[in-house]
């Protein structure tokens, strides 16, 4: 028996599952999943100053700032009187990896051994772990994710794209919303796997914003996965750089997901590690780059939007400047989508890096060198964020890059 309470087939009934919100647009389609499957899920959106305030009042100041934020938004929304703790679980992911990420369930359960010991904690993962709990990353469950997370991705790509040229302010958000609803219906009536169709009909909509034609400084986002896509840990970085007259470039979740599945069958290789889980992730490789391939050519077929970089380009970029091996945390994945970045046009490029996150620190701001090098006028600058960090002087930098890039021609558009 476990130490801890678990998460049993009864509470599917009667609890509420609290998720941190990570990916804005990707995580709504996600819970859909999620509820078909019977589960009743919220996302935790609160970025008021006491989700950092119970972060430090209950992790270790030393930890990494994603583990800081995440148990420190759940301790303010248990602590809000907005949730019953007697009708609550959690939900984190864990790698399975190296990475101090598949450690944060046991950060979050000693905080809530003295506090609310009666809260299960949900792990959500693809490597088996804890096998007790009633909530299990199942393959129907699993391959219903792969589909939002492809739709996430589409809106998410088209959206960047689409928000800083606008003429009528809203009209990309308002179309953002229109889609997210559809999908929503989408996936309750298990009508979600024709993607060919909808992909269409998303670029159709999407192409008929009205948008300028003059060009602007794209500016590529890379780094530390939560740092990189969460607008509570990066201080709305995006919405900054809109208001800076900038397109944010930002890389696919779907690209993640191949580089983990990749690192499993390298591993395997370099190690001699081969076992009876290794083909399965070769073919879960093999799925998810067919899916990417074919998202890819759907944008190019609509020939309005810019579509993201196969993986088979993120690897070579990889290889161009560090060992495969090297997939601790986000490990190559951070240098390669520099240099594919840089490679395609997009030279201005912010790496988030989270306090405490060494080995982001190592493969994002000591790799920046080698990038730079392949590419001259490449502008990367590295952005620590952590709790002692001012987001004044964060914008005071990536302003200084900008006035650095606009100085230099604007860069590619």
């Amino acid at each position: 028996m476990s130490e801890y309470p678990v998460f049993t087939e009864k509470m599917k009934a009667t609890h509420t599952i609290l998720i941190p919100n990570m990916l804005p647009i990707h995580f709504r389609l996600l819970m859909n999943v999620f509820e078909s499957y019977g589960f009743h899920c919220e996302l935790l959106e609160s970025e008021s100053r006491t989700v950092v305030e119970e972060g430090l009042r209950n992790v270790h100041n030393d930890t990494c700032y994603p583990a800081l934020l995440v148990i420190g938004q759940f301790m303010e929304a248990l602590k809000s009187g907005k949730y019953d703790p007697n009708r609550t679980a959690l939900m984190l992911v864990q790698t399975g990896g190296g990475c101090r990420a598949s450690n944060y369930i046991y950060l979050l359960r000693k905080c809530l051994e003295e506090q609310f010991p009666q809260v299960p904690v949900i792990s959500l993962n693809f490597s088996g772990f804890e096998k007790e709990c009633a909530f299990q990353m199942t393959a129907p469950i699993t391959l219903k994710c792969l589909y939002g997370i492809l739709y996430g991705d589409m809106l998410m790509t088209i959206y960047n794209q689409c928000r800083p040229y606008e003429l009528i302010k809203g009209s990309s958000e308002k179309c953002l919303k229109m889609w997210q609803k559809r999908l929503d219906k989408l996936f309750k009536e298990n009508k979600y796997t024709n993607t060919k169709k909808i992909y269409r009909m998303i670029l159709a909509d999407f192409g008929k914003i009205e948008r300028s034609s003059v060009p602007k400084v794209k500016v590529g986002i890379v780094g530390e996965i939560y740092v990189k896509y969460s607008p509570l840990a990066n201080n709305h970085l995006e919405d900054f750089l809109l208001s800076e007259g900038c397109e944010p470039v930002v890389p696919t979740f779907l690209e993640f997901m191949l580089y983990w599945a990749i690192n499993k069958i390298t591993d395997a290789k370099l190690y001699d590690a081969a076992n009876a889980k290794t083909p399965i992730f070769k073919a879960v490789y093999k799925l998810f780059y067919s899916k990417q391939k074919e998202f890819i050519s759907e944008i190019k077929r609509h020939g309005m939007f810019t579509p993201p970089h196969e993986f088979d380009e993120i690897l070579r970029c990889g290889k161009q400047y560090i060992s495969l091996g090297v997939s601790m945390g986000e490990g190559w994945l951070i240098p390669a989508e520099m240099g594919a970045l840089a490679e395609s046009g997009t030279e201005n490029i912010i790496c988030t890096q989270p306090f405490g996150c060494l080995p982001n620190h190592i493969v994002g701001k000591g790799m920046s060198r080698a990038v730079k090098n392949a590419h001259p006028n490449a502008n990367i600058i590295a952005i620590d964020y952590d709790p002692g960090a001012t987001r004044v002087n964060q914008e005071n930098r990536i302003k200084l890059m900008l006035a650095n890039a606009k100085a230099a021609g604007g860069g590619k558009a």
